[in-house]
């Protein structure tokens, strides 16, 4: 049984560029008060945090998590999230193979991998995954080297080979377009702008939760 296992799950993911101005840590601790299900700490792009700095956030990250007992997961920083005993670490193709990053964790943390294709999808469960990020599902301006949107037609064909393997649709969610993410088969919707840039966190995460059908993922 997957540990990815808060189904249908909101999940939102920040990095310090992505607040649109507002501070982090607060948009984190209104997302989490309203009840999303997971955290990814996704520190990229210009005047990104390193060394010190992003040790220091990402352990407030933590501590707000753990607060609001919420998985806190790290993207592609395997040496951080080892450093600060995170919950979990989402990777990309780019990034070290999943393998070697399943036997570096160890079996009890969460391990995530962005997928495009139902090969990628083959190779991340083979390789020892809970889960998959796919997409992008629609346009998306947060990530610079996005691929192209694929719509659901890439979730829908993991969800037919790959019954039980939770996908979390990820690119251009918001609570408006959700509905066809949770109808193709995603066990979750992954989210950045749509939670951040809110004007009521509170209730875009309820709008994105009451999007989901009974059942979803499951």
């Amino acid at each position: 049984m997957s540990k990815f296992s808060r189904v249908p799950a909101v999940y939102f993911i920040l990095g310090t560029g992505n607040a649109g101005g507002k501070d982090p840590l607060a948009v984190l601790e209104a997302a989490l008060k309203a009840g999303i299900d997971y955290f990814q700490l996704r520190e990229k792009g210009q005047n990104a945090l390193e060394g010190a700095e992003l040790l220091k956030f990402a352990l407030d990250c933590k501590e707000l998590c753990r607060r609001y007992e919420t998985p806190f997961l790290i993207n592609d920083d395997l040496e951080l999230a080892r450093a600060i005993d995170a919950d979990g670490l989402h990777i990309g193709q780019d990034d070290a193979p999943a393998s070697m990053v399943r036997k570096i964790l160890g079996a009890e943390k969460l391990l995530g991998v962005s997928v495009h294709s139902l090969a990628e999808a083959k190779h991340a469960v083979e390789s020892g995954a809970d889960y998959v990020g796919m997409g992008p599902v629609f346009q998306t301006s947060t990530k610079a080297d996005a691929k192209a949107p694929a719509g659901v037609a890439g979730i829908q064909q993991v969800k037919d080979a790959y019954p039980k393997l939770p996908i979390v649709g990820i690119g251009g969610i918001g609570s408006e377009n959700a509905e066809s993410v949770w109808k193709a088969g995603a066990a979750g919707v992954a989210v950045i702008s749509a939670i951040a840039h809110a004007e009521d966190v509170a209730a875009e995460v309820t709008a994105l939760r009451a999007s989901a059908l009974d059942g979803v993922g499951k």
